[in-house]
């Protein structure tokens, strides 16, 4: 080959060289900004169901705990009130444990109150949550009563224990969403405590007999989280 041709051969090389490597530059850089897109599916999700890719968005606010039924169901509401939150609904921390302060039985009220703060964000990482828009809320798995408590109710004195207490020992998956950016992201994590409560007889002036027995119930103290009776 003639070096004028081998030279206009090496030239055209380069130039196809450099243009590629812009392009494959530029592919890189837009894809940076732009971001991570989601995949299309053929699977429709309903939107009321909070999925990875779909955070509910409408804004859960606190809801009253019922301390009317069985001691079993009352905890279950305990649970749920105490990991059941929206950092969009427009409420704080301490509109989300008032509603766990409203069921609380008197004698235990300042102790029980630490015990629900402990499980809520604080006020600054509330205010860093809700610039990600994060909800909570939890699922429960089992809830029994641990062989711990059994055996403290049989140790314990006379008066030692309150009338109707007992504990129920939960373990369930917290489920959390919020955005990073605009890309929906859901964690999950698993959880495990101690409820301690108080059931007495609701007064029914006129019972039938087929009638359920109502139970008014309180709640006492929680256990720290991940750290429950056995």
């Amino acid at each position: 080959m003639e070096p004028t041709a081998r030279r206009r051969t090496v030239l055209i090389a380069t130039i196809a060289g450099g243009l590629i490597l812009i392009l494959l530059v530029g592919v890189g850089v837009y894809g940076l900004i732009r971001g991570p897109q989601p995949t299309e599916s053929d699977d429709t999700v309903p939107s009321d169901q909070p999925t990875a890719t779909s955070p509910v968005a409408e804004p859960a606010g606190p809801e009253p705990v019922i301390g009317l039924g069985g001691p079993e169901e009352f905890a279950v509401a305990v649970a749920e009130a105490l990991f059941t939150w929206d950092t969009s609904s427009g409420y704080g921390p301490a509109d989300y444990a008032q509603m766990l302060a409203d069921v609380t039985a008197d004698s235990e009220a300042d102790a029980a109150a630490s015990d629900v703060r402990a499980y809520l964000p604080t006020p600054e990482a509330w205010a860093q949550l809700r610039t990600h828009q994060t909800r909570q809320w939890l699922t429960v798995d089992t809830i029994e009563i641990p062989d711990a408590w059994e055996d403290a109710v049989e140790q314990a004195a006379p008066g030692q224990i309150p009338d109707g207490a007992v504990a129920y020992t939960i373990t369930g998956t917290r489920h959390r969403t919020g955005y990073w950016v605009t890309d929906p992201v859901t964690t999950t994590h698993d959880v495990a405590f101690t409820v301690f409560l108080t059931c007495t007889p609701e007064r029914n002036p006129a019972p039938a007999p087929a009638d359920p027995i109502i139970e008014n119930c309180a709640l006492l103290r929680l256990s720290q989280l991940d750290n429950p009776l056995r």
